[in-house]
């Protein structure tokens, strides 16, 4: 069993706040990894550190930093097979998703390395003669970062890697269920040569992110996770008027048309819905079909569920591992409960596996259900699926469009121009067409709108607008006072005078 430890200013410590966790294995129930909870001194200590090495970081030029985050994207993909496999016994996930979710962390290493050397600002004409204008990207300062169990690479490498790039530092608190892999996702930037205190690991609960959100000394807050802590980590953080990028929950769907090819659709949803057992903030967990193939696509979709084989993601053969942990797997059971006495019909799954060792639920189709039932309209984050009849594209996207969520979604259609008509009409931050709602791309920002974020994005571009600010610089060398808006009407008028 893994013990589990802090990374502050370039050492590794044990928490100090008395108490320990333990995660086990979600397929096997076996124990893989504990350590202490982190402490308040343990969470300052940690903010120090990084302060001080801000101003340290910040000096190197960013084309050096960019070197750094090359040799941290070597050693990740060194170790690629080694950290999905902890991926694996952690939390559950399949080899083959484990495998993409490191992938994803070594593209974005590769990737905003790259800034290093580009990281552009602007030169801009003055109103003024002989005067110089342009502006520049600073660093912020330090970054908090809390993130969720279900992406323990991916999500964490869109935060961290933009921030160091950047000349930031930061202070990590991943999900206590991920201990193990934090720690040894963390050793990969150790191995590469980052120095001390540029990025610190802080293992703990809800208390310790608190802590984080409510120092001063942190300058902005990068948060993952349900739509009702991100709303209470917003209102702290608005308190000491931080910045804030929250990306947060999802009620995402897929619209399938009648002149869609059925069969790539059907593949769509159930890869959609039920990779990572659905636990995915951009899961599908409404299908919206055209009336006229409502019967047909559900067939296609139950049969091609009913071949998902679930079980212990080591196993290569396997589709579908397990929950997180039980409370997950009796909200699903609730979910299910709340359908029955609603007479919405268990098309599909509908339980937990009694025969299997750890906390797995069987993929699970609902429908048709109404589109303002409690379960079309909440996040579910596990593997049930609601299927909702639409009269026609119009009303399909009408009812995508209801809910308070907007990540993802998607359309399958074989028509141009209703393809181009749903990127147009769909309010969400991410819109796939003939794809799954799944399966974001590093150089693409990632988001959403509504209640699923305030606006800012991490990866692509976009993450460096999230961590940095801009400065405008202005050089005058016309040696005499210009005052713009003022003297520039007379430099006007002198001018068409001569």
């Amino acid at each position: 069993m893994k013990e589990c430890e802090n990374y502050i200013g370039g050492k590794w410590k044990s928490g100090t706040g008395g108490s320990q966790f333990i995660n086990s294995n979600p397929a096997t129930l076996e124990q893989i990894s504990t350590g202490e909870i982190s402490s308040r001194e343990d969470v300052l200590e940690a903010i120090e550190k990084a302060q001080s090495a801000f101003y340290k970081w910040k000096e190197i030029p960013a084309p050096r930093r960019g070197e750094i985050l090359y040799k941290i994207g070597d050693v990740i993909k060194k170790r690629k097979k080694e950290l999905a496999n902890i991926i694996v016994q952690e939390i559950g996930k399949t080899n083959i998703e484990a495998e993409g979710e490191v992938q994803e962390a070594i593209d974005m290493a590769y990737y905003m390395a790259g800034e290093g050397r580009r990281m552009y600002g602007n030169t801009i004409p003055s109103e003024l003669p002989n005067k110089w204008a342009m502006t520049i990207r600073e660093p912020v300062g330090v970054i908090g970062a809390i993130s969720a169990f279900n992406f323990p690479v991916a999500v964490p490498s869109w935060k961290i890697l933009p921030v160091i790039i950047l000349g930031n530092t930061i202070v990590w608190k991943p999900s206590p269920e991920t201990g193990a892999i934090a720690n040894e996702f963390i050793r990969c930037f150790e191995e590469a040569g980052l120095p001390p205190g540029v990025v610190n690991l802080i293992l703990g609960c809800k208390e310790i992110g608190e802590i984080i959100v409510e120092d001063p000394r942190v300058a902005h807050i990068s948060f993952t996770g349900s739509t009702e802590s991100g709303r209470n980590v917003y209102e702290q953080a608005a308190r000491n008027l931080k910045r804030v990028s929250l990306e947060l929950g999802g009620k995402n769907a897929v619209i399938v048309l009648k002149d869609a090819n059925l069969d790539l659709a059907a593949e769509g949803v159930v890869w959609a819905a039920f990779g990572t057992s659905g636990q995915r903030c951009t899961s599908a967990s409404r299908v919206i079909v055209e009336k006229e193939i409502y019967n047909e696509l559900l067939e296609k979709i139950i049969l091609r569920t009913s071949n998902l084989k679930v079980g212990n993601g080591s196993h290569n053969d396997v589709n579908v591992g397990p929950l997180i942990n039980e409370a997950s797997v009796q909200k699903m059971e609730s979910y299910v409960n709340q359908a029955k006495e609603s007479g919405i019909p268990v098309l599909y799954g509908g339980e937990r596996f009694e025969d299997k060792t750890g906390y797995f639920f069987k993929p699970t189709i609902l429908g048709p259900i109404s589109a303002e039932h409690k379960l079309a309209r909440e996040e579910i984050f596990g593997p049930i699926l609601c299927v909702i009849e639409a009269d026609n594209f119009e009303h399909a996207v009408q009812i995508n469009n209801s809910s308070r969520y907007g990540l993802s979604a998607a359309l399958f259609t074989g028509n141009v121009n209703k393809s181009f008509m749903g990127i147009r009409g769909i309010d969400t931050g991410i819109v796939y067409i003939n794809h799954g709602t799944t399966g974001a791309e590093i150089q693409l920002p990632f988001g959403g709108t509504k209640d699923t974020g305030n606006g800012l994005r991490e990866a692509g571009q976009a993450a460096l607008d999230a961590f940095s600010e801009w400065k405008s610089i202005y050089v005058d060398y016309s040696d005499r006072l210009q005052r713009a808006q003022i003297d520039t009407e007379n430099l006007l008028s002198s001018m068409i005078k001569n």
